[in-house]
């Protein structure tokens, strides 16, 4: 049966948001798209298809987080299961994601006997500036160590745990890589070596902040690892993993391990999940340094004439144009975040870390 009966909409793992039907007190009802040879008589979760050219829709009610979705032949009895999540919260989120951050960590490091706060660093005194006034959400991924190893997460003091954990309703901390260089480090790394990285990292985060500050999401450097890559980052607790999903064009991938299909599926949906490996990766909407101020807003607004505004809007950024000493310096660093953020709160959308939408 599986090779005559193809689901369209929703596949196995897809994770359906509000945006993808009408919501109603038990769940949502979507319509479910089927594509079978001319003739089929087929019913979804017991619900007749009606047809048209080999194209078979019918209403499907999801009313729990994981459902279970059965397509059946009633000519032959064959039947197709597969699961299919309702996230309920995750249309209408958005979040700011910053790559690549050590900096600012070594900053506060440097200045640890005279810096009151870890706000007295000017990067996450920008940052809080905009929390205080939007309220925003911010998801930082962490290096181990600086490009010229003169630092590492291991020199950050204590002095400022306190006040580290006392961020958790703005803040998360999670793995990124060892350090910037090379590009791509994980792209064919072993389980071992990606989840010796992390463990690193995140063994100074729960030092640095007792563990408040992290979560189940994170970005892994250049967003390239194979499916063992992968595997140890979920095993480390990352369930959550995002990147950018390029395809039919002449970008990096940024796609973890997913094939070509999977990454056409990724762009046009923003969301799925790898059923078997128990990972759900999600699509950054934007980044912000490779925009200028100017584009950021009509590019979003492009959204609208292919797949539709994202459902969550993740703009993501990298840490290291805020510095002037910085080869790539972009002195409207911030102008460009705040751009972004204004964009989400006239759209609609509100302040929401990735875990509060995709799990649940």
């Amino acid at each position: 049966m599986a090779e005559k009966v193809q689901p369209v909409f929703p596949i196995e793992g897809d994770i359906v948001h509000a945006r993808d039907g009408m919501v109603h007190s038990n769940g949502i009802t979507v319509i479910a798209i089927i594509k079978a040879p001319s003739g089929s008589q087929l019913t979804v979760n017991g619900i007749q298809a009606t047809e048209q050219n080999g194209t078979f829709k019918a209403p499907l009610n999801l009313t729990k987080y994981r459902n279970i979705i059965e397509i059946q032949e009633q000519q032959t009895g064959e039947t197709l299961q597969y699961p299919v999540y309702w996230a309920s919260k995750f249309a209408g989120g958005y979040r700011l994601s910053i790559d690549d951050n050590i900096r600012f960590m070594q900053d506060i490091a440097e200045h640890v006997n005279t810096y009151n706060s870890i706000f007295d660093n000017p990067f996450l005194k920008n940052l809080k500036r905009l929390h205080d006034q939007y309220e925003i959400r911010v998801h930082l991924n962490m290096f181990y160590q600086s490009e010229q190893g003169d630092f590492n997460l291991s020199e950050f003091p204590e002095k400022f745990a306190t006040e580290w954990a006392a961020q958790r309703h703005w803040i998360r901390l999670s793995f990124h890589a060892y350090q910037e260089f090379p590009d791509a480090p994980y792209k064919h790394a072993s389980f071992e070596t990606v989840k010796k990285d992390c463990d690193l990292v995140q063994a100074e985060i729960k030092r640095i902040s007792t563990e408040a500050l992290m979560g189940p999401v994170t970005t892994v450097h250049w967003g390239e690892v194979n499916l063992e890559g992968s595997r140890a980052l979920r095993a480390a607790g990352y369930k959550g993993q995002l990147g950018y999903f390029n395809v039919d064009d002449n970008l990096p991938p940024v796609s973890y391990y997913l094939d070509v299909d999977k990454r056409r599926h990724m762009k046009k949906r923003f969301i799925w999940k790898d059923e078997q490996e128990d990972i759900i990766f999600i699509r950054s909407s934007v980044v912000l340094d490779v925009k200028t101020k100017e584009e950021i807003i009509p590019f979003l607004e492009s959204y609208r004439k292919t797949s539709g505004l994202p459902p969550y809007a993740d703009f993501l950024i990298h840490e290291q144009y805020f510095y002037p000493d910085y080869k790539a310096y972009q002195p409207d660093y911030f102008e460009k975040i705040e751009t972004a953020v204004q964009w989400a709160q006239q759209n609609g959308y509100h302040p929401a870390f990735l875990e509060e939408c995709i799990f649940s």
